[in-house]
């Protein structure tokens, strides 16, 4: 009787398995034509629609192939590698300059809890981009006062508006030689873009009589002041290249409705380490 169980179990694993195969067996035999009418609709689909491909975030931003300026592109240009400067003074222990990090370590000006730069310097150079076809090469944008010193450590240089994000120095590939060429199409956007264009204290520019570091006078208006370095002249670290360059000086704050003076709170203290 001990066996039993076991007997039984193989009683049923045995007729499963006949039932299973027998079934099998008879499938088998069964033969159909599967077929299907013409008008016969097994799934239900839609008409495909063509679809634009969504432009990559690196295709974006662009004036033909040339990039849209941004305020990315004004980030100071130190650099922590640069050996140590050393000024000497008469009758006084050297003076020694160190350059910063630049944009690994700090930001741009800060206005309004934001990185910033003048809005009017970027339109500008937009603008000539847009009308050459060519691209503006920024040479020196904003510098922190490290930076700032290192370049320069003469007393008014202490008040560069680069200090606060309102001076740019720049030249156009492809018209490296032609730098009044350029500052005509500055003059031409005030002259051709709203409101400027009926307000004459914007649409009109003079020469500036007083002293500078270029042979060549300025020009001015409200907003702007512009100038620029022949191939012999205003050379520093960040204009090592041989070409004339444009300099842009913001002068009057559309937004604010003032004068833009560099404050040496602003221009020491307004920006962040990283």
């Amino acid at each position: 009787m001990k066996y039993l169980p076991y007997i039984m179990l193989l009683v049923l694993f045995g007729c499963s398995e006949t039932f299973d195969k027998d079934n099998w067996q008879k499938n088998r035999s069964v033969k159909k034509k599967i077929s299907r009418k013409n008008c016969d609709i097994t799934i239900e689909y839609s008409q495909c629609i063509p679809v634009t491909r969504e432009p990559y975030s690196w295709e974006k931003g662009y004036i033909g192939k040339i990039p849209v300026i941004t305020k990315e592109f004004f980030r100071c240009k130190g650099n922590s590698l640069r050996e140590i400067k050393t000024v000497e003074k008469e009758d006084k222990p050297p003076s020694y300059y160190f350059d910063c990090g630049g944009y690994h370590d700090h930001s741009l000006p800060i206005r309004d809890g934001r990185e910033f730069i003048y809005p009017v310097l970027i339109e500008l150079l937009n603008f000539v981009q847009i009308e050459t076809q060519k691209e503006v090469v920024i040479s020196s944008g904003h510098r922190c006062p490290k930076h700032n010193s290192y370049l320069d450590e003469s007393f008014s240089n202490q008040y560069s508006k680069h200090l606060i994000g309102a001076e740019v120095d720049f030249y156009v590939k492809g018209m490296e030689q032609d730098p009044e060429g350029v500052i005509e199409l500055l003059m031409k956007y005030y002259q051709e873009t709203e409101p400027f264009k009926e307000d004459e204290h914007y649409r009109v520019f003079h020469r500036y009589d007083g002293s500078t570091n270029v042979s060549t006078k300025p020009w001015f208006n409200r907003e702007v002041f512009i100038k620029f370095a022949r191939e012999d002249e205003g050379r520093n670290l960040d204009n090592q290249h041989l070409y004339p360059y444009i300099t842009i000086q913001v002068r009057y704050d559309r937004d604010l409705e003032k004068r833009v003076l560099v404050e040496w709170d602003k221009a020491n203290h307004n920006y962040k380490f990283w």
